[in-house]
């Protein structure tokens, strides 16, 4: 009889975490289909806004070099008004499709991590739940912060540079929507999962993966994965790869305070026991 209730409590979990995943699925679906229906404002006001040389990152970039007297790439920002190639028959509307389906992920995320949360807090404590009723709000600052890093900081100096590159005058640069969109995508996706780093810690703390000495003692390899995964996410040039690594440097000091105070808080209850 016990083996038949945890047999069903089993089950009972993986129908929970099913509709879990359902409810997450049809948010997706629901943003993908507006930012579909509404593809041409999202094309030309986002997905395609750094390729105008008013961007408006551009025009910061070149008033703060302009500030110090030095001349700057980003004061005569030109791509040539080219248009972007569309070389297959479905490219344009199979790159609608998955950039509506990125997007909607990115939308949807606070709901995302809404419904993971839900999933988990029954099988915590009353105590554990009013501590991690922040989690959800956190996270997503994170998330969008890393979003909003990537749209306005790295996607132009990565496009700028990316764009005007060329070896020789013999060779014609003619890119294509598919290549075009998904540089800014996997950017947009990559750099905002990097930020909610100070969250895996946490998590990776409590549960006695991580302590904030492991951190501090491979300080120095952690910058050389964080200089590894900035090259992998923007152009090969060393200004994008130092703009990407500062924020993520930074963010993985915060995560070493994060996994100190989690450390701090178990000790303390510790003693209270």
């Amino acid at each position: 009889m016990a083996k038949q209730q945890k047999e069903m409590s089993f089950l009972g979990h993986l129908e929970e975490l099913r509709w879990h995943l359902v409810r997450s699925a049809g948010a997706v679906f629901i943003f993908a289909v507006v930012f579909f229906i509404f593809a041409e404002e999202v094309y030309n006001h986002f997905l395609l806004a750094h390729l105008k040389p008013d961007f408006i990152t551009y025009q910061i970039f070149c008033e703060f070099f302009n500030l110090f007297g030095m001349d700057s790439d980003f004061c005569v920002v030109n791509f040539n008004e080219k248009k972007l190639q569309s070389i297959k028959v479905t490219s344009q509307l199979m790159n609608s499709i998955w950039s509506s389906f990125i997007l909607g992920i990115v939308v949807a995320f606070p709901y995302l991590l809404w419904e993971l949360w839900r999933f988990i807090a029954p099988g915590l404590t009353e105590k554990e739940v009013s501590k991690s009723r922040g989690f959800i709000f956190i996270a997503s600052l994170l998330f969008f912060i890393g979003v909003l890093f990537s749209f306005y900081v790295i996607a132009p100096i990565s496009i700028n540079f990316l764009y005007n590159y060329q070896i020789t005058d013999a060779i014609e640069n003619s890119f294509t929507l598919e290549s075009h969109i998904s540089l800014v995508t996997n950017m947009l996706l990559g750099v905002s999962v990097l930020f909610e780093l100070p969250v895996l810690i946490y998590f990776l703390t409590k549960i006695g993966l991580i302590t904030p000495e492991f951190l501090k003692k491979y300080r120095k390899h952690s910058l050389v994965v964080v200089l590894v995964l900035a090259a992998v996410i923007t152009p090969p040039d060393v200004a994008s790869q130092i703009v990407v690594a500062i924020p993520i440097l930074i963010l993985y000091e915060i995560s070493i305070k994060v996994s100190q105070r989690v450390i701090k808080n178990q000790e303390k209850n510790a003693n209270k026991r």
